[in-house]
């Protein structure tokens, strides 16, 4: 009976891996497409020869947890702001996340919190968080993904009140009706740019209110820049 009941086990774990198989290429999830850009995006060669001279060879003790992958859980950890413990358990419950470390659970497991600590300590100890960063950024700029200056663009509709006349007893020719969401105003924009890094102001640039941002948004940015960002407009309603 024993026997007649064992290739009846067998077929049932076959069919249970096979749909597991099929199964498995279920719908990217925002973290999956998160976690390969950032995977696509880092250069960890760099990390690795930055890294790499600190890290401990093991040959006392037991043998330590790859670089490979303490330098991914690491990432991981600092892209979703997870404290050791809290990686920890994300490489336990999300898959997205096992995947980007590179961690099999049916073979082995996830690092603990404590050797993520000690790798952390590693970082800090040789400084080595800051040339992270400073490879990292590199990297980017190089491929044309990060940008060290700039100017930041605000617009700010000022509103006016549709009375509003000059010594003519008419409208001021600047004033203009423009509309924002599902209300319409009179008055002017004021656009404003602002340098990317540190943070002042370059330029200050008036309009009628029904002027475009985009046609506007190279007038406020300086021949030095190298990128212009514009935010969406703010509206101020003046009273008189």
């Amino acid at each position: 009976m024993a026997a007649g009941f064992l290739p009846e086990v067998i077929a049932d774990l076959a069919a249970q891996l096979f749909r597991s198989r099929v199964f498995r290429k279920r719908k990217q999830t925002r973290r999956d497409r998160f976690l390969g850009q950032i995977d696509a995006i880092t250069p960890w060669a760099a990390l690795v020869e930055a890294i790499e001279p600190h890290f401990p060879e093991g040959k006392r003790g037991r043998p330590p947890i790859g670089l490979e992958r303490m330098r991914r859980m690491y990432v991981a950890q600092q892209c979703f702001n997870l404290s050791d413990e809290g990686v920890e358990d994300a490489v336990y419950d999300r898959q997205a996340i096992r995947r980007f470390v590179g961690i099999s659970l049916s073979r082995e497991d996830a690092p603990d919190a404590t050797t993520l600590l000690q790798f952390r300590r590693l970082l800090e100890q040789h400084n080595l968080t800051q040339v992270i960063f400073d490879r990292i950024n590199t990297h980017l700029e190089q491929r044309g993904l990060l940008l060290r200056e700039g100017t930041v663009v605000n617009t700010t509709l000022i509103g006016a009140p549709p009375s509003t006349k000059n010594e003519k007893k008419a409208r001021e020719p600047e004033m203009h009706q423009a509309k924002k969401g599902n209300q319409w105003y009179v008055g002017m924009k004021v656009r404003i740019g602002a340098d990317i890094v540190g943070g002042f102001v370059h330029t200050v640039k008036g309009t009628a209110a029904n002027a475009s941002d985009v046609s506007q948004v190279r007038n406020c940015s300086t021949a030095r820049k190298r990128a212009c960002m514009a935010m969406p407009a703010t509206s101020v309603r003046r009273s008189g």
